[in-house]
């Protein structure tokens, strides 16, 4: 970049061209909104048909272009004003030299060099003549020394001081340059492909494009207030709402998996991050899947048998290769089951009441997801389901069906509260019941990040009079939800329910940190765990089962026994503070 260029460049404008894009992502992100929840929803709750159906799919890709496009113009935005935030660094370094130079009695000529005036060292008869001189950028400790020698030996005083200013230019010059140089292939690499098809290439370039934005920009996404390292979800809500509209875009944009599991944040925040890293990773996937399956190898080969050790004619047998080429491609396909399950929960609502929110996911190792049936940010009762034993994303439809049917149901028997039901599948859960189901370590490694999402459920919903919050728990995530309530004093928890429960940890509801009469237990008459002894090692459970006819409920104390219920009064409990400052047992 030369003198004229940098001394003429506004970076201004490409902070208005980074607005203008910002402002076409948020239309993007209305219209997708608009799509989802206005138009297919209402048309799925009141018609049907094969007609209905086929708008139903070409609703569906308008919105995944839609939510490309609000998506790629985060990226773009944060590029535009991360290159405008590094050019006006060295324009604001450009002109600072410009202005003492001619502050000093020296002039800067068109092409960046300095002129300076005739002088008169003291003491020395003679006038020198005035001259121009020509800077160098990035001087190191012997070409400084040197200039500093010819300044001094120059019989005109001037000189030195030009030098310096034309020294000054140069390393501005550079600087323009070298963000020039840098920001050049990120920007021309923000380019989709020419056709209305968002493919899973697409969203790969997503994730490449953010990871060269993200890298390239760092010097202007460090002036943001990076998240509280504490990682308390008082403390997020508090980080978010003190960003700027802009500040909060960049960041989405730029950290859609961070903001996406950052407890306390509220939930159209969550989703709209975390579906954006969902589209990105079943992308990645089915780019990696694709390539996998050109790769089989030979099906079958010739059958030898052990006997003669001769070939057996016509008899053929899958080979070796074929047989690894197979099982992992069963393991792609089963990967995709979770992803494709919460995508069709998207695809499916009806009504703002049972619309999804997005609220935490990871597709790595066994996955997981956090989904919400219903805003929990609005709703009177927020129920948070834990699974237990087996649990992982490849089976996350069943469990968003039953946090779907606890949602209707509540709603039905009370048609004056709002009910959100979540899945909280936020942690590894046992795969096996003789062996990792008898160890308490899963639900050790799990209480903390529940604790914190249920402090968070309470800090982000708009109620004043706060939200009623039922913990429940099923099979092994009865023991995650016991050892949650006993290790947080204060968790704004008023119900909880053990569903198949082998134990919750303690030996007394009391030990729950609520009411003891909020706390419930039940069991199916066939269910297996019936046959477990009270004393079960680590997993302590409370008490023996009483059974009423084809179910069981129990309380730990000697007061009534009444039904489950995910609403009734809350508790004088105060829900403030992080749950992660709580005393444990």
């Amino acid at each position: 970049m030369d003198y004229a260029t940098l001394k003429a460049l506004k970076p201004s404008e490409f902070e208005e061209a980074a607005d203008g894009y910002r402002s076409m992502g948020d239309m993007a992100q209305a219209a997708k909104d608009h799509i989802e929840n206005t138009v297919a929803a209402g048309m799925r709750k009141t018609l049907q048909g094969e007609a209905v159906e086929a708008s139903q799919k070409q609703l569906q890709a308008l919105a995944k272009n839609f939510h490309y496009t609000q998506t790629e113009c985060g990226v773009i935005s944060t590029a535009l004003n991360g290159l405008a935030y590094d050019l006006a660094a060295a324009k604001r370094k450009l002109d600072a030299a410009v202005e003492d130079a001619q502050a000093d009695g020296c002039t800067v000529n068109s092409d960046g060099s300095v002129t300076y005036p005739a002088g008169q060292k003291p003491g020395d008869e003679k006038v020198a003549d005035g001259g121009t001189v020509t800077g160098s950028a990035g001087g190191d400790p012997t070409s400084d020394a040197l200039e500093r020698q010819a300044a001094n030996i120059h019989p005109n005083p001037n000189y030195g001081k030009a030098m310096g200013y034309a020294d000054r230019i140069a390393d501005a010059l550079k600087e323009a340059t070298d963000a020039d140089t840098k920001w050049a292939p990120k920007i021309r690499a923000l380019k989709a492909d020419d056709d209305l098809t968002v493919s899973a290439r697409d969203w790969t370039d997503v994730t490449s494009d953010t990871g060269g934005v993200r890298k390239a920009a760092d010097a202007y996404l460090d002036t943001i207030k990076p998240p509280p390292k504490n990682d308390w979800p008082q403390d997020n809500a508090n980080w978010w709402k003190g960003l700027s509209e802009e500040q909060q875009e960049a960041y989405v944009a730029m950290h859609p998996a961070s903001i996406g599991a950052l407890d306390g944040l509220p939930s159209v925040v969550r989703d709209d991050a975390n579906r954006t890293v969902l589209a990105e990773q079943r992308a990645a996937k089915q780019v990696e899947y694709d390539a996998w399956l050109k790769k089989e190898p030979e099906h079958y080969k010739p059958y030898i048998s052990p006997i003669t050790g001769r070939e057996v004619k016509g008899a053929m047998v899958p080979t070796e290769e074929w047989k690894e080429w197979n099982e992992k491609k069963k393991q792609f396909e089963n990967g995709f089951k979770g992803m494709d399950a919460i995508q069709e929960r998207f695809d499916s609502y009806t009504s703002e009441s049972n619309r999804p929110y997005l609220l935490g996911f990871d597709g790595n190792n066994m996955g997981r997801a956090i989904v919400s049936i219903g805003n929990p940010d609005t709703a009177d009762n927020v129920v948070t389901y834990v699974p237990g034993t087996f649990a992982k994303l490849e089976s996350i439809g069943g469990d968003m069906d039953r946090a779907l049917a606890l949602q209707m149901e509540a709603e039905r028997q009370d048609l004056t509260r709002s009910t959100a039901s979540i899945v909280w599948l936020g942690y590894d859960a046992p795969q096996a019941i003789a062996t990792d189901a008898t160890e308490a370590k899963w639900a050790d490694q799990a209480k903390e990040p529940l604790g914190n999402f249920i402090q968070g459920i309470e800090e982000a919903n708009h109620r004043d009079s706060g939200v009623n919050q039922t913990l429940l728990g099923h099979s092994y995530g009865s023991l995650v939800a016991g050892q949650t309530m006993s290790m947080h004093v204060d968790l704004p928890v008023d119900n909880a329910i053990m569903v198949g429960s082998p134990g919750v940890g303690v030996h007394h509801a009391k030990d729950l940190n609520i009411p003891p009469d909020h706390v419930f237990a039940a069991t199916a008459k066939n269910d297996l765990i019936n046959l477990a002894p009270p004393p079960a090692g680590t997993l302590a459970p409370s008490t023996r089962r009483r059974t009423w006819s084809s179910s069981t409920t129990t309380r730990s104390s000697t007061e009534p026994t009444r039904p489950p219920t995910t609403s009734g009064a809350r508790s004088s409990r105060s829900p403030t503070g992080s749950c992660r400052d709580r005393a444990a047992r």
